[in-house]
């Protein structure tokens, strides 16, 4: 399956969807098109549940067109699969058997179960959030599931999503602040018939269109200075604020607001109301948004019945790191290599007194250790500024955005003016205990990368003995083979740590 390009149709009530995957064993599964349409299919089931002409046809030119698309991007398997809007339709089979017949698509029905199991499936594999509730609000349905340390414990669907509440409550394209509190009091009888739910005390996770926009909407009036929403977090308070703005603006404003796609500018209400009643409901201290949903869920099962290993949903970083690097010209071995190595040396510090054990800044040195410096593969010259940058500025699955970043700052650490360059669009996202811990550690992963300045893994050992008259750390490191590049990069890059040690050093290779 390595390289095997993967294709989704999501037939949605609101959207209708392709998007294409790609996956190989070596550099993990990446999207490689994306292709969206608003078909709006809900709008189209008439008051006897019957999707009429306009509202099939609409679907079947769109799969004419996506089949051409998939042909031309070589896929080597469709899956094609819809949900509430043919799953709601009384003659949604009939709608089946015609797009099998004039487009060659076989359409997989969803059931309400199977929607709900996917959405959690991506969002425990793609997160390292242990519990939550996740929501997906499509245009006919919400899917709700409960997961607890990762294994799903409840499920269910809702028979209403944000086109169909916009048809019950609203009467115009933009929403008053009375039908505000209908839609909200609506949400919260809908969740108090659901025992589960009750003051778990645990984040809710947005899935889907309706999600990314309320994430895109908070990162534009706060000026983020992220790129990307997979992982990002929000308050209730964040809520209230958006809602508040939301109804004080006409349909033509929604439209050109920052962050608002202008096809959602007039469901987007229902859906913030739909997101605070959960959030109250559930007790939730945050909303987390999740760009992972139902496709990923789909492709990553599939990918994991040939390939067990692929992908880890108690690790989510570990897999993700491995594609990461490899992708950047780091292979699996040394990224083990350098993980042992910090991990070796970090230990020998905390049992002579320098340091005190702490599993979690070990975590934290582990991950900085897999990807260090990866933007060598860019330009050595300009490694720390093309790591930085790539690190913050893309997803990694199985951290949030301040882990990202300080993730990024770990792993390009050249010395602490630069470091500190870095750091300053960011600087109230971390305390200054924070601050002074990745400059240690940057500084000890810098003499790490330093001793395999061949890359040809040849440390195997280091012990560490101090010397408290003469105020010097000595470094005995044990090579299988010639140490001439470590043992210059080692004496080149050791002032850094020096300075965090307040030690000299005094490295000896073996």
């Amino acid at each position: 399956m390595t390289n095997n390009k993967l294709a989704i149709i999501d037939i949605g009530s609101n959207t209708i969807r392709l998007v294409i995957y790609q996956y190989s064993t070596i550099s993990g599964l990446k999207e490689v098109g994306n292709i969206k349409a608003v078909a709006r299919l809900r709008n189209y089931i008439n008051d006897d549940g019957i999707m009429d002409i306009k509202g099939i046809e609409i679907l079947e030119n769109l799969l004419i067109s996506f089949k051409e698309m998939i042909e031309d991007y070589h896929v080597d398997s469709l899956r094609a699969v819809a949900t509430a809007s043919i799953r709601q339709s009384k003659n949604g089979h009939e709608i089946i058997d015609r797009m099998l017949e004039t487009t060659g698509i076989r359409i997989e029905l969803l059931s309400e179960e199977e929607e709900a199991y996917f959405g959690y499936f991506a969002v425990v594999h793609t997160t390292s959030t242990q519990s939550a509730v996740t929501i997906d609000m499509g245009g006919g349905s919400t899917e709700i599931t409960y997961f607890k340390n990762k294994e799903l414990q409840q499920s269910i669907s809702l028979p209403f999503g944000s086109v169909s509440l916009k048809h019950q409550f609203m009467k115009d394209n933009t929403m008053t602040h009375k039908e505000r509190n209908h839609i909200y009091t609506f949400a919260i009888e809908q969740f108090a018939a659901i025992p589960w739910l009750e003051n778990l005390d645990i984040p809710v996770v947005g899935i889907g269109g309706s999600a990314r926009n309320m994430a895109k909407m908070d990162q534009s009036r706060k000026k983020y200075p992220l790129t990307g929403v997979h992982q990002y977090r929000m308050s209730k308070q964040d809520f209230i604020e958006i809602n508040s703005e939301l109804t004080s603006l006409s349909y033509s404003e929604l439209k050109k607001l920052d962050g608002l796609s202008s096809d959602r500018a007039d469901i987007i209400g229902p859906v913030a109301e739909v997101f605070r009643a959960l959030m109250n409901r559930v007790g939730s201290p945050k909303f987390q948004f999740s760009r992972k949903g139902l496709r990923e869920g789909l492709v990553m099962s599939s990918i994991l019945l040939d390939y067990p290993d692929a992908f880890n949903k108690y690790d989510v970083f570990l897999t993700g790191a491995k594609y990461l690097a490899s992708e950047f010209g780091k292979s699996e071995q040394q990224i083990v290599h350098h993980a042992k190595l910090a991990e070796l040396l970090y230990e020998k510090l905390c049992s002579n007194g320098l340091w005190t054990f702490s599993e979690e800044e070990m975590s934290i040195l582990k991950q900085g250790a897999k990807v260090f410096s990866i933007g060598e593969y860019l330009e050595q010259d300009a490694a720390s500024q093309h790591t930085f940058y790539l690190l913050s500025n893309r997803s990694i699955n199985g951290l949030n955005h301040k882990e990202r970043v300080r993730l990024a700052l770990l792993a390009s650490y050249k010395n602490k003016e630069e470091f500190l360059s870095f750091l300053q669009p960011f600087e109230s996202w971390f305390s200054k205990d924070e601050v002074q811990q990745l400059l240690k550690l940057g500084a000890l992963l810098k003499i790490v990368y330093a001793l395999d300045a061949s890359k040809r893994g040849i440390v195997t050992n280091i012990e560490v003995d101090i010397d408290e008259e003469a105020e010097v750390l000595h470094m005995n490191v044990n090579c299988k083979g010639n140490p001439l590049a470590e043992e210059y990069q080692v004496n080149r890059q050791k002032k850094h740590f020096e300075r965090v040690l307040k030690l000299d050093i005094s490295v000896h290779f073996v």
